[in-house]
């Protein structure tokens, strides 16, 4: 089979899980064409992103060659598509121009997916990449299927219509039960059948790597870029408390993002600086280093799907802190591999680092080794991108 796998950006720094699903998929014989709507927003470091750029096709870079030669088109597959278009932008919170940019995107895509024989187009997230599929179909291109991964897609599922993107997909893959359970709201249960659950996976040389906690170890490890979701200015308030208790910690914040400005603000006004390091990108060499020297990975954010970051510290054999929230409790059980607190709450995140910094490094290594066993089970790339394997070849009877 041949697919195409489109995105709205491709290679990105936070998203190599899409490309390690290509990767499986291609040695499992599937020939894939990569797509993206638009080049990287991220400065890539890793030479697998890096190499990934060339062997894709970006639709904004090649508009303004490919655009004339896909207006030859059937009359009433056009006009069905403009159709869809304007239904698409009156509720859309993107509104009516974007919309009408996904328009002119999917005209020389699907002429390129057609030229390339493409039998059906596989998008990650529900979004701008999903309705540019939608739209490709319509104007008699390939077939379409979607992974669903959440927050964005869910936050606003009447704006990315993303009921009528499920009923006219051939099938949704959602990553978590949560994420699916969501789905089926959207639509009449008659299209519930569609909706199917593969989770996200990892590489398993992180397994390889795996080292015990170190018993001296007083470093927590924060891994996400810095942005309102994350939660990370709440996370600074409650180091300072755990601080002012007295508590020998080090915080170290993995990543960038728009709002590092706020956070280092807050850090220099707490006085904090010989507590709290923030890293600045790094490649996934560096995080594995970094969760490698660290007691407890933590991640309290206020809106998720399933971070791939919770699974790389389990595989490191890390416990983890985080919230109730989405997919999360579906991997990380108290008591068992981690620590869950409300999200938004500084005194539950103070009381549960406290509880890290004063639990024996004993039995710190056996809640990381049981993480570990979670991920093995439930995340694991072959037995993962099989399951989706078998839903490509269900589709196509």
């Amino acid at each position: 089979m041949r697919l195409a796998y489109l995105t709205t950006t491709y290679p990105e720094v936070s998203h190599t899980f899409i490309r390690r699903e290509i990767l499986e998929l291609e040695r499992l014989g599937y020939e894939i064409e990569r797509v993206a709507i638009r080049e990287p927003d991220s400065t890539l470091v890793d030479p697998d992103d890096i190499a990934e750029v060339e062997d894709t096709y970006y639709c904004l870079a090649n508009l303004k060659h490919d655009l004339l030669p896909a207006l030859a088109i059937n009359p009433l597959r056009l006009l069905r598509a403009l159709w869809m278009t304007f239904q698409m932008g009156r509720v859309s919170h993107r509104g009516m121009l974007v919309n009408f940019a996904y328009f002119i995107e999917a005209l020389p895509l699907t002429k390129r997916l057609v030229d390339k024989e493409v039998d059906h187009v596989h998008v990650h997230f529900g979004t701008n990449a999903a309705a540019v599929a939608r739209l490709v179909k319509a104007l008699g291109g390939p077939t379409f299927s979607m992974t669903i991964h959440g927050p964005a897609e869910l936050d606003s599922a009447i704006g990315f219509a993303l009921g009528a993107k499920i009923e006219e997909s051939e099938f949704v893959i959602a990553i978590t039960d949560y994420c699916g359970a969501q789905l089926r709201r959207w639509v009449h249960h008659g299209h519930w059948h569609k909706i199917r659950v593969v989770h996200c996976a990892i590489e398993e040389s992180l397994l390889d790597k795996a080292t015990p906690v170190a018993p001296l170890s007083r470093t927590l490890v924060c891994v996400g870029r810095l942005s309102a979701q994350k939660g990370q200015l709440l996370l600074i308030d409650a180091v300072r408390r755990v601080i002012e208790d007295g508590g020998d910690m080090k915080l170290v914040l993995a990543g960038d993002g728009e709002m590092r400005p706020e956070i280092e603000e807050r850090i220099k006004e707490y006085d904090l600086e010989s507590h709290v390091e923030i890293t600045g990108w790094i490649d996934g060499n560096e995080v594995a280093r970094r969760l490698e020297s660290c007691r407890t990975m933590i991640l309290p954010s206020f809106a998720e799907g399933l971070p791939v970051v919770i699974m790389e510290a389990f595989a490191m054999q890390r416990p983890v802190l985080s919230t109730y929230i989405a997919g999360i409790p579906e991997l990380v059980v108290p008591g068992e591999n981690g620590w869950l607190v409300p999200a938004g709450s500084v005194e539950a995140i103070h009381t549960a680092i406290h509880e890290i910094l004063d639990t024996p490094t004993e039995e710190l290594i056996k809640m990381g080794k049981a993480g570990a066993i979670a991920v093995r089970e439930r995340h694991h790339l072959p037995t993962e991108v099989s399951r989706l394997d078998k839903i490509f070849r269900e589709f196509k009877g």
